[in-house]
């Protein structure tokens, strides 16, 4: 059945709807107007309040002010790190080559003297590469837009920001000339490798100042704006050159070149970038600078640093482990290592905190800590010297219960009698226990405080088998007392920080901790640690000039170690892995005693031989007299 039709009056009283009236011109003028009024009542509203969150731009001095640079060099004057960004002295655009800010433009911001400080033609042409790209190839920002981001703005991508942007822009055209905001620009913006502005810039990858730049050099310069990181050419000089060749063929089309100067420049770029820093050292620099307040306090100058760190030790000492690791990281499951190498006083010569600075910036050499194991035992014995014990009295290598505490050796076998000097040179856990025992916890604790242990160490017996943590520069230091005489010290690497016009703001007079034992007792642990070298678990690292070390090997291979000195040197090793995960059967006697013998070797080469302090090298024995000495007890 078909619907029925509404019909047209349910109520025959209603009267009939009036027709709408017709819109005129007058209608749609006076909508137009009022709409208008309105749009620009809003933008005014809208642009008022960006224009309240503006920053004090009239203090344009005070917002361009630079943080502080600090450079940190080796005890040779050579430049481990720059810390803190490095800016150039001003340089007017008068000033420059003219192919410096022509490259610029060229690339940047060829309009930059016909705009207001926005640039409509600009972006739209940005907008359109872009959009025929399908990525963003090509950006709309003026020079002027730039220079207003650097100095006042943060780096957000918000709405909010761009226009708050352009409105320094047009307040920085009305402020300035077209020079001056070029010379801003020029002398603050990122060029990479830690670069702000054309000189620092210039000095930092060619060795001279902007003044004197090439047209190439200019090019390449230029080219490093769009992004300062992947045209670097100390890290990338191919792609460099590429970005350098773009901008050379940018400077002919806008003109500022004919396509001959453009390829003789080419040409002749044959740029050799100056060498800076080597990289090496900057576990060190990083300790360093982070124990610079405390001898400065707030860093307002630039600073020069000079440091005890020996480059060709360091060098040396980080191949030795690099090699070492690289030869057992998978095999052996050693993934990590450290190295401290001081001078008897405590000079830092030497410092690496791991394999890759790049990869990892923990400092392992210093903010780790790890059970010591073995390597804490002299520290044990030292308490048992001054407790009554000599190097030749006789304790028993036997099975040991301690309140249901039973440590074994290393070994899993007892050799009965045996003399406080061979136990320690073997590392027999149980007489170490025993030497505990007589000597205490707490003397043992105060003994490690004496010489240099600052971590914190459980009051117990299990002292004697090093399971409270340490660090691998405490516990290298706290060795330096038996190869200077007794002396405790604290390690140190900055001898003098000075500002760049001279003056002197801090130089060491020395220091330290004042004597940490008596020389008797230092002269009969050297003769021990001689021992361990020369028939213990330190033979591997033996040298050629007398030495004294121990080996230190935790639970399930977790941690090795060797921490040893000479006359002139003491130094630390320590391989393991930053998740405590055991190792296949690296000890401190194989692979640590290795590195360092090979560390100590390359440090002490051209050093004249000399002796331990307070020992005596024993004199030669022939085979026939040491066979009878051995079959009659003489």
């Amino acid at each position: 059945m078909a619907p029925s039709k509404k019909p047209k009056n349910v109520n025959k009283d209603q009267k009939p709807l009036p027709d709408k009236p017709r819109r005129g011109w007058w209608f749609w003028l006076s909508n137009g107007v009022s709409a208008f009024i309105w749009f620009v009542l809003l933008s005014v509203g809208v642009l008022g309040y960006f224009a309240l969150g503006l920053p004090d731009v009239d203090d344009v001095v005070a917002s361009t002010r630079r943080q502080p640079i600090v450079i940190v060099r080796d005890a040779q004057g050579e430049d481990i790190v720059r810390a803190g960004a490095l800016y150039g002295d001003a340089i007017s655009v008068d000033d420059m080559p003219p192919a410096l800010p022509a490259a610029v433009l060229a690339i940047e911001d060829r309009r930059f003297y016909t705009h207001a400080g926005l640039d409509a033609r600009g972006f739209a042409r940005a907008m359109l590469a872009n959009v025929r790209a399908g990525s963003v190839v090509q950006g709309g920002s003026t020079i002027t837009q730039q220079v207003a981001k650097n100095l006042f703005l943060t780096p957000e991508r918000t709405i909010a920001r761009k226009i708050r942007e352009a409105l320094l822009a047009l307040w920085l055209e009305q402020k300035f000339t077209k020079d001056q905001i070029l010379t801003l620009y020029l002398n603050r913006v990122y060029l990479g490798a830690g670069t702000y502005g054309v000189e620092a810039a210039a000095q930092t990858y060619f060795g001279r100042t902007a003044r004197n730049l090439t047209v190439y050099q200019s090019a390449m310069i230029a080219g490093l704006m769009k992004a300062p990181s992947r045209y670097n050419p100390k890290t990338d000089e191919d792609a460099a050159r590429s970005r350098t060749a773009v901008v050379l063929q940018a400077m002919v089309a806008a003109g500022y070149l004919t396509p001959e100067q453009a390829n003789t420049a080419k040409s002749g770029g044959q740029v050799k970038v100056s060498k800076g820093p080597s990289g090496r050292g900057r576990y060190f620099a990083d300790w360093v600078l982070a124990n610079l307040d405390d001898l400065v306090g707030s860093i307002e100058d630039d600073l020069i640093v000079h440091t005890t760190l020996d480059p060709s030790v360091q060098s040396a000492a980080e191949r030795s482990l690099v090699s070492a690791l690289k030869g057992v990281a998978k095999t052996r499951d050693a993934g990590q290592g450290a190295v401290i190498v001081l001078s008897p006083n405590g000079a830092v010569r030497a410092m690496i905190g791991g394999r890759d600075y790049q990869s990892s910036q923990f400092n392992r050499a210093v903010q780790a800590r790890r059970q010591p194991g073995s390597a804490f035992k002299p520290f044990v014995f030292l308490a048992g010297l001054e407790a009554g014990l000599t190097p030749t009295d006789t304790l028993e290598d036997a099975p040991i219960n301690i309140d249901g505490w039973r440590p074994k050796n290393f070994s899993g076998t007892y050799e009965g009698p045996i003399t406080v000097e061979d136990a320690l040179a073997r590392s027999i856990n149980t007489v170490a226990v025993r030497v505990a025992r007589k000597a205490g916890p707490s003397a043992i604790i105060s003994t490690a405080r004496r010489v240099g242990i600052s971590t914190p160490l459980t009051s117990d017996l299990g002292l004697a088998l090093g399971t409270s943590e340490v660090s691998l520069i405490d516990l290298t230091a706290a060795y330096a007392p038996f190869a200077n005489g007794g002396v405790a010290i604290v390690p140190f690497g900055i001898l003098d920080v000075v500002t760049t016009d001279g003056r002197v703001l801090y130089q060491r007079q020395g220091g330290g901790l004042g004597r940490a034992a008596e020389p008797e007792y230092i002269n009969m642990m050297n003769r021990m640690l001689v021992k361990t070298m020369t028939q213990g678990t330190g033979k591997t690292a033996q040298l050629d000039r007398p030495s004294a070390g121990k080996t230190g090997t935790s639970q399930d291979y977790r941690d090795a170690w060797f921490i040893g000195y000479t006359s002139d040197l003491v130094a630390g090793v320590w391989i393991g892995n930053d998740d405590g995960s055991g190792m296949k059967g690296v000890t401190g006697g194989g692979l640590p005693a290795r590195v360092w013998r090979d560390v100590m070797l390359n440090a002490h080469r051209g050093t004249p031989v000399t002796a331990l302090a307070g020992w005596t090298p024993p004199e030669p024995v022939d085979p026939l007299t040491r066979l009878w000495r051995r079959l009659t007890g003489g």
